[in-house]
């Protein structure tokens, strides 16, 4: 007898607690803790803990022989590095990583390129219209980030364009609610931004989402002490060009760090079987293991817990057929 459909619960945000810093084996006692906020060929940019001061810093020679198959030092790595003078550093020990995104180096096949080390959580950034938005591109995030083990936001930026694109975004992504944190935002006129700052304090962040859709321009608004470039639409086409050239992480309040990078799009499902999909969409999760079939796909079969949750609407219709369409293979609209 198939177990009883209940309604799926509000997702509960996961708060990212890092771990305490621990100063490796070999260490020196002088070395300060860091973190690396920008990558510049053999040298990065090291904000220190405690101090608001950036190093320009190297790895130490013996260092450089320890790891394999990843990089030795990315952007979000938390680091030791001892001060040298005159505003540069050397980098003694790098702490073990707790999440990271990366991608496949070219040319291997087992040697992985690291976009981000250490993310907290994941700002994924659509605009109401100017590119005009397509929800199952931001499901295409949203599983990236699942899969990722890293907690959602959803902003929706532009919503001071016309007195109705609030509601018109509410009809678009309430439905989000349930599941993500959702912030309805005006970059422009600073509508959201306070809400928006509170859940990125203490916590390294990585902004993604479609050309045009205000990345620049909220972290501009963010980070006053750097104006970033800000892209434009194209008439031709309503999307939007990008601007953002490399990972880099923006002190946009003290502890508090933002990454906008465009390799995201590179990695968006790599190493994402389908048979793990339905896990990746928190709604679906209270009803799997509740199908008839052990090996319900959770697309067309009877007996499905899922699909019952879909017509009770436990389940949104719409998220379902992003499921699908992923399931089959489909990516759908593209955020491009």
């Amino acid at each position: 007898m198939r177990k009883p459909v209940r309604p799926a619960p509000a997702v509960e945000r996961n708060e990212p607690a890092p771990p305490p810093w621990t100063r490796p084996p070999g260490v020196p006692a002088l070395a300060l803790p860091g973190l690396v906020t920008r990558a510049h060929g053999k040298f990065f940019d090291v904000s220190l803990r405690d101090e608001e001061r950036v190093l320009l810093a190297t790895v130490r020679g013996s260092l450089r022989r320890e790891r394999q198959r990843t990089d030795l030092v990315a952007v979000g790595d938390r680091v030791w590095v001892v001060d040298v003078g005159e505003g540069e550093g050397q980098i003694e020990g790098v702490e073990p990583r707790q999440r990271v995104l990366a991608r496949l180096a070219r040319h291997t096949r087992d040697t992985e390129q690291v976009l981000l080390a250490n993310p907290d959580q994941a700002l994924f950034l659509m605009a109401v219209r100017n590119p005009e938005p397509h929800p199952r591109a931001l499901d295409r995030w949203l599983v990236l980030a699942e899969s990722r083990g890293l907690p959602a936001i959803i902003g929706i930026n532009k919503i001071d364009l016309d007195d109705a694109e609030l509601s018109r975004a509410k009809s678009l992504f309430g439905p989000y609610e349930s599941i993500y944190p959702v912030i309805y935002l005006s970059v422009r006129e600073g509508t959201g931004l306070d809400r928006l700052r509170e859940l990125l304090d203490h916590r390294i962040s990585v902004v993604a989402g479609p050309s045009g859709a205000g990345k620049s321009s909220l972290l501009n608004a963010l980070d006053r002490s750097e104006q970033r470039d800000v892209g434009s639409i194209s008439e031709a086409t309503g999307k939007g060009r990008h601007v953002t050239t490399g990972t880099r992480l923006s002190i946009v309040a003290p502890g508090t760090y933002v990454a906008d990078t465009a390799g995201v799009r590179s990695i968006l499902f790599q190493g994402v079987e389908p048979e793990a999909l339905p896990g990746y969409f928190p709604e679906f999760r209270p009803f799997l293991g509740a199908c008839l079939f052990a090996d319900c796909t959770h697309v067309n079969e009877a007996g499905c817990a899922v699909l019952a949750a879909v017509e009770t609407g436990a389940i949104g219709r719409e998220r379902h057929e992003s499921y699908s369409r992923l399931r089959r293979g489909d990516a759908g609209e593209r955020e491009e």
